[in-house]
């Protein structure tokens, strides 16, 4: 914006002779953020893991909110960085504990539809803020600026005020032993009473499942690379997948996409980056239709191909053209653009939050999550701070001026990414979190993973010490564990003979209903 440059400006003048902001102080603007997010997220375990998922999300608002106010007070460059490093150290917080809240709290068969829509929403503020940018952008004076940062206040009061009413997650209760308050929030967040059986199913395998964890070994960070079961194969997964997401380049066009348009030569770079973030919020709508009947694993290597195709057509062309046709280049440019934007939001937008928010261990999950996150935000910082010297347009102060040639570097990087989601994704879909401990345990390979058919119980594993995928137990516990799964109404007497069995009224009225999956 010409006001905000005008504000900030220390003497550096553009190729168009305007006041500007030299490329290391826009990176420091711009990169300063994910910094902060990158220490926040780091934060979050600890944070998340003492006061509570709910809590620690109403605090980091709060601290969000202290560091957008600073951002609209800055009338120079030093005061705007510290603003933008205390907002992003409440970002970076609420970036690992949004999704493994929403995670902990739902179902299996909408889990990865609820996390997908984390980024759904992200989609959305991004479009709210490319049109309050064309909103005030020819605004005279610093009302041109500060208006799109203080409007950040509005969704992080919404934020607070919502978690307000929302209860604790019932995973994180049953982890620090109070068992009641877990079975009083699974109770609001299903909406079943709080004795009806499928409930207390669920909270029992919950609570066995983390006893099973803890008997494997602490919840340290050291566990965490050295524990069971294969928590080191986790955490490379999740970081991988996160350092990736930053590496198919799409901060690269959300970040700098008007500085980059405008440096094409595309007459006007705010509409373009409106009709991009457009694209980015409708185009993830798909992928949270189809991330539970696709699965993971396949839409992961679907949106990398296409997004891979995409970016190389593009540096392929403007290297083959040079300076040649400028118009064709930019249309080619916007429109593959565009369609990269499309794989990007119907895939590794949304389904590396929802992988990385549920293939940890419940004992370790929020420190698991805290690193795959904070490796996302330390590749968003290096991205950030380094792409103004390597495609501006001046090439002064150690630029490199690449262009669209570095859609070459973030293609090859999307080519990669489709075999690290082949080699070290596991399908998580249509398991709850304690069946995918159990497919960790038993599935070697990523790519065997989508055959697996869950068998454990970790109630049975805790009480009789087997389970049904295991070697038969002996008569005494045969016996112990058909009276213990036979309903109370329900008795037996076999002789030599024959064998009678008598069956209460209310057996009868469910066994006339036939199989019923209450397990969430």
């Amino acid at each position: 914006m010409d006001s905000f440059r005008e504000h900030f400006t220390t003497g550096y003048i553009d190729k168009d002779g305007r006041p500007g902001i030299y490329p290391s102080q826009v990176s420091i603007i711009v990169a300063m953020l994910s910094a902060g997010t990158c220490l926040g997220a780091l934060l979050s375990a600890p944070v998340g893991d003492w006061y509570g998922r709910r809590r620690s999300l109403i605090g980091a608002t709060g601290v969000f909110c202290i560091g957008a106010v600073l951002q609209v007070c800055a009338t120079t460059i030093a005061l705007l960085v510290v603003g933008r490093t205390v907002a992003g150290i409440g970002v970076g917080i609420i970036s690992v504990l949004v999704p493994l809240y929403q995670s902990e709290m739902s179902p299996k068969w909408i889990r990865g539809t609820l996390v997908g829509a984390y980024q759904l929403s992200i989609t959305l503020g991004l479009l709210a803020a490319a049109l309050v940018n064309i909103c005030t952008f020819n605004i005279d004076g610093a009302a041109a600026y500060r208006i799109p940062i203080g409007l950040q206040l509005t969704w992080a009061c919404v934020l607070a005020l919502g978690l307000l009413v929302l209860p604790e997650t019932p995973r994180y209760l049953t982890k620090r032993g109070h068992i009641e308050a877990a079975a009083l929030s699974l109770s609001r967040l299903r909406r079943l009473d709080i004795t009806h059986p499928a409930l207390i199913e669920e909270l029992a395998e919950i609570q066995a499942n983390h006893e099973y964890e803890m008997s494997l070994g602490p919840d340290t960070y050291r566990n965490i690379l050295f524990g069971e079961p294969h928590l080191r194969r986790r955490i490379f997964t999740g970081c991988g997948l996160q350092v990736l997401q930053q590496l198919t380049g799409v901060n690269f066009i959300m970040y700098y996409g008007t500085t980059f348009f405008n440096g094409a030569g595309i007459s006007d770079p705010f509409k373009i980056s409106l009709i991009l973030q457009v694209i980015n919020m409708v185009s993830t709508i798909p992928g949270l239709f189809v991330v539970e009947s696709w699965g993971r694993r396949k839409l992961l290597m679907a949106g990398a191909v296409g997004m891979a195709i995409c970016q190389l057509l593009i540096a392929s062309f403007a290297t083959a053209q040079g300076d040649k046709n400028l118009p064709t280049q930019n249309q080619i440019l916007i429109i593959f653009v565009a369609i990269y934007i499309f794989f990007f939001a119907a895939s590794w937008g949304p389904v590396v939050w929802v992988v990385t928010s549920e293939i940890y261990p419940l004992k370790v999950r929020a420190k698991s999550a805290s690193l795959s996150t904070a490796s996302n935000w330390l590749l968003n910082f290096g991205i950030a701070y380094g792409t103004p010297y390597m495609v501006d347009s001046k090439g002064s102060g150690g630029s490199v001026d690449l262009g669209s040639k570095i859609f070459f570097v973030w293609g090859a990087f999307c080519i990669l990414a489709v075999g690290f989601v082949w080699f070290m994704v596991f399908e998580t879909s249509k398991l709850s979190l304690e069946q995918i401990d159990e497919m960790y345990e038993r599935v070697d390979h990523a790519w065997n993973s989508k055959n697996f058919e869950p068998h454990w119980s970790f109630q049975q594993m805790r009480d009789f010490g087997f389970s049904e995928s295991g070697v038969p137990p002996v008569a005494p516990l045969l016996d112990l564990q058909t009276s213990r799964t036979s309903s109370a109404g329900t008795s037996q007497t076999t002789d030599a003979s024959a064998s009678v069995t008598t069956t209460s009224e209310d057996d009868k009225i469910i066994a006339s209903l036939g199989h019923v999956d209450l397990s969430y």
